[in-house]
């Protein structure tokens, strides 16, 4: 099995609020945390957290995480030094990871008390992964590549290329919200997007499964399936095979942040071990659940057996 991402690594900073300011306005928070994050590193980790076995205790490590390869820029500084370390440590292959001589990207989050964020990133070495920098060895025996859009859209367009050529399957989490050019959906194999970055896409906004479906068929006419996540309302999904609408479990929500990138992670290693469509998209939407119960980005991102036991009830 082998899962590769492309895609941002970040130190999220995070400072709760009781609400979001408007603009001109000053709030104060609580003291604020730093987080391990950044979209391609989240999903990375979610992958292999799905992948792993069994959970991590306090006198075990977690499992090995075959096949989970990060590709990514981190800068020469104590942020990089500590992201790079937490994706080893979870057994990620970051041997295409590489410090370079810029600051290491991040993200600065404000939860509100209702648990949803709102978030800046200063990309920073991100922006400075190149086309020419990725190799066709490191796609190799890929089944399949996970790609965001928090590094050059250029970036995310060859790996893309070179993941088809891999025989892979090629996700792209079209996040941040940006126009795609036909150029890159040409290589696309499943879409997700959120009721944003749909909106962003269709003109639309889908606020409800029915109008998600119908914008899902939009944009399936570009990329061959299309999942759409719709926060509490869950998840829909347009394919060749058909397409349907999955719900997610009740929690109780105390932080969003990663919900989006444990839905992708779980996505992406139901769709390795053979699941169908439908079957991904739940295990997706069940993890993306878990996430909202804890806070941080990758601290949420649940484990496999976690996935499995909400599954089970």
């Amino acid at each position: 099995m082998s899962i590769v991402v492309v895609g941002s690594i970040n130190m999220d900073l995070v400072v709760r609020v009781k609400r979001h300011p408007v603009p001109g306005e000053t709030l104060l928070g609580s003291d604020y945390e730093t987080h391990h994050g950044g979209k391609g590193a989240n999903q990375a980790v979610a992958a292999a957290r799905m992948l792993a076995r069994p959970m991590p205790t306090k006198s075990a490590s977690p499992g090995p995480a075959p096949g989970v390869r990060m590709i990514g820029r981190v800068g020469q500084d104590e942020f990089g030094q500590q992201l790079r370390n937490a994706l080893k440590r979870e057994g990620i292959n970051v041997s295409a990871t590489l410090p370079i001589a810029a600051p290491t990207g991040v993200a600065f989050i404000a939860i509100d008390e209702e648990g949803q964020n709102t978030i800046i990133v200063s990309p920073g070495a991100n922006h400075r992964l190149r086309p020419e920098h990725l190799s066709p060895a490191e796609f190799e025996g890929a089944q399949v590549v996970v790609l965001q859009l928090e590094i050059p859209l250029e970036t995310v367009r060859r790996a893309a290329e070179l993941g088809r050529q891999a025989g892979a399957q090629v996700i792209l989490n079209a996040a941040p919200a940006q126009k795609l050019p036909d150029k890159l959906l040409h290589h696309i194999d499943i879409l997700v997007v959120n009721e944003i970055e749909a909106l962003g896409l269709s003109g639309v906004l889908p606020n409800s499964p029915e109008i998600a479906l119908e914008v899902a068929q939009l944009l399936a006419k570009k990329v061959p399936t299309v999942i759409i996540t719709l926060g509490e309302q869950g998840a829909v999904w347009v394919s060749p095979e058909g397409q349907g609408h999955q719900p997610v479990p009740e929690v109780e929500v105390v932080d969003a942040t990663g919900a989006g990138d444990a839905f992708i992670g779980a996505l992406a290693t139901a769709l390795c071990e053979g699941m169908s469509l439908a079957q991904a998209v739940k295990r997706g939407c069940v993890a993306g659940a878990l996430a909202t119960t804890k806070t941080g980005a990758q601290s949420s991102l649940p484990w496999r057996e976690e996935v499995y036991a909400q599954l089970e009830s």
